[in-house]
């Protein structure tokens, strides 16, 4: 018999569940829920790059976009010098933050 129970009170298996399923819907709001959407935002940043976006990569170098493919793009960091990478290279667009 525990501490908060009555002589002779009946307990239901179920409640015992009750702080386990309150843990987990707390877990769901806390980290994963606001994790989808966070990656969803980017998705979407990702797909709307287009030419002459000003962006920082994930490495820090910043460049303005000057051709986009299928899962690349093209990056300008200084006169005469281009790089490609990959679109998920890029951190984010900036003046849109």
């Amino acid at each position: 018999m525990t501490f908060l129970q009555a002589e002779g009170a009946v307990v239901s298996p179920w409640a015992s569940f009750i702080p386990f399923i309150v843990v987990l819907v707390v877990f769901y709001f806390v980290l994963i829920r606001p994790q989808q959407q966070q990656q969803k935002r980017r998705q979407e940043m990702l797909s709307q790059l287009k030419k002459g976006d000003k962006v920082v990569t994930i490495g820090g170098i910043h460049g303005e976009i000057t051709a986009v493919y299928d899962d690349e793009v093209q990056l300008r960091i200084a006169d005469k010098v281009e790089i490609r990478l990959s679109r998920s290279g890029v951190g984010r667009v900036k003046g849109k933050e």
